[in-house]
């Protein structure tokens, strides 16, 4: 976790919108409101920015992020619409609204903040400064509740301060928020899906759609439910192959996912080899898990061998992600 850093506070303006979009483009984090809550943004393309925001948060698993986006033509650079997400869109963004769809084939959000999902969950915010944070910076920023993961969601500057300062590079003062709550979260599947209740309500989706939204058909807090959203217990990407957890030794015909500078008896034959972090970083190997995973998964092994990684920090998520894909299917 990034501790010790020197948070800036700034009023909100053209020098802040600025400021932000530099810091942004350097990794770093940055705190700013929207109507619904204030949010901790990071570059949605740079997967080490987005290992950030969890450590900074203490966000205990790898749950999607909000993509936040200018306008509906960056929007569809990251997702796919078809007519009823359109509909939505056209409806009420910007807005506390937030859609989750298919990704693009380019898309550029990074797999950690997507939580290794084929789909990308987007917003356009409604507030000023914003607004002008994400047109300064051109690109897509994750941006989940600038908060510690479990406190009050945060609706004044006061507030991220009291929580995050020494955690995050700058905050974006733009005074209170309107709204209060977090968005509203519709999966665009084959059946519209209410995921999570928020700023918008029900009813003014419905009138728009002509059609009641469907609920997700298990618990979110069920082990085997699907991922979908954020705001829901997410199980990432299950690779094909086999998974084995704190091994000691690698068996013929198995990749290695490795992690710090240990080398493991038979790692010189197995069938392939990726360390989330040669100098056992956990932040650096919360950015690579899930592009790892794919990877490896890819070469066809017998199984994928996971060398032991530390619970601490970022590594209780790490370990809860890599349980989820070791269990039998």
């Amino acid at each position: 976790m990034k501790t010790g850093l020197e948070t800036l506070v700034l009023p909100a303006g053209r020098a802040a919108a600025e400021a932000a979009a530099r810091t942004l483009a350097a990794g770093g984090l940055v705190a700013f409101p929207t109507e619904t809550v204030y949010g901790l943004g990071a570059d949605a393309a740079n997967a080490t920015a987005v290992a950030h925001i969890y450590s900074a948060k203490g966000r205990p698993a790898f749950n999607p992020l909000i993509a936040h986006v200018a306008d509906l033509a960056a929007a569809r650079r990251i997702g796919r619409f078809d007519a009823r997400a359109l509909q939505l869109a056209e409806a009420f963004w910007p807005g506390p609204l937030t859609l989750v769809v298919p990704k693009t084939v380019d898309c550029p959000v990074s797999d950690l903040a997507t939580a290794g999902l084929d789909t990308v969950a987007i917003r356009i915010p409604a507030h000023p400064v914003g607004e002008a944070i994400l047109r300064a910076f051109g690109g897509a920023v994750v941006a989940p509740s600038a908060n510690i993961s479990g406190h009050v969601s945060p609706t004044l500057a006061a507030h991220v301060e009291g929580d995050l300062a020494g955690r995050i590079d700058l905050i974006v003062d733009g005074g209170p928020v309107t709204v209060g709550v977090e968005s509203t979260i519709v999966g665009c599947f084959e059946a519209p899906m209410l995921l999570r209740p928020g700023g918008l309500s029900r009813e003014r989706i419905e009138a728009v759609l002509g059609t009641p939204l469907a609920r997700p058909v298990v618990e979110a807090e069920s082990d085997d439910s699907q991922p979908l959203a954020p705001g829901m217990l997410a199980s990432h990407y299950a690779p094909r192959a086999t998974v084995r957890l704190r091994v000691q030794e690698v068996a013929p015909d198995e990749a290695l996912l490795a992690f710090g500078p240990d080398r493991l008896p038979g790692q010189e034959a197995a069938a392939a080899v990726m360390n989330l972090s040669p100098t056992a970083n956990l932040d650096e190997a919360a950015a690579n898990l899930f592009g790892y995973l794919r990877t490896l998964d890819a070469k066809s092994p017998r199984a994928i061998a996971v060398m032991t990684i530390p619970e601490e920090g970022l590594g209780e998520a790490i370990n809860d992600r890599l349980r989820r894909a070791a269990v039998a299917r």
